[in-house]
């Protein structure tokens, strides 16, 4: 009998709310708006009271990306030139970001996702249909039993769970 596999743990992140308020601003630059600089640092805290430690950070190149991802970095532990900005993230359709995740490292065990809709929620039920909308600063866990990230997505999570903001 061959060994169990490994767990991957993989975290999909939304950016938290983002302000309209400067019509002149590309997509790419919006800032989070009140709601989103206070819902982020609540977010990383219930994550930190859990002990996550991701090993790899990937984020959207967009600020309010970025933005969330170095917050709730700060509540981890996590230095801001530790998380990897990657355009594909940016607008991904659920097959790009698939793509993402079958590229990582097989030595990776626990890797966070940040970025945006509508491509992160239908990520995300794809792989729990329990799971229908990530709104702003949604969390998802998806724990899987493989031993590659090729395999997610092929196989379901044994463990999928949701926290938002305003609970799960």
């Amino acid at each position: 009998m061959s060994a169990s596999p490994t767990v991957k743990t993989l975290f999909l992140v939304r950016h938290a709310k983002s302000s309209w308020g400067d019509a002149s601003l590309p997509d790419t630059q919006r800032p989070l708006n009140e709601r989103g600089q206070r819902d982020a640092p609540m977010m990383g805290e219930r994550l930190a009271r859990r002990g996550v430690q991701p090993e790899l950070w990937l984020t959207s190149p967009a600020v309010r990306a970025r933005t969330t991802a170095e917050i709730l970095g700060r509540k981890l532990g996590r230095a801001s030139a530790g998380i990897t900005v990657d355009d594909r993230l940016y607008g991904a359709t659920v097959d790009t970001l698939l793509d993402v995740v079958h590229a990582l490292d097989d030595r990776l065990k626990v890797v966070m996702l940040f970025g945006h809709n509508p491509g992160l929620s239908e990520l995300a039920h794809r792989l729990s249909a329990q799971i229908t909308h990530l709104p702003t600063c949604a969390v998802t866990e998806f724990k899987f039993d493989v031993d590659s990230w090729a395999r997610i997505g092929h196989v379901g999570p044994v463990e999928a769970m949701l926290d938002t903001p305003k609970g799960a």
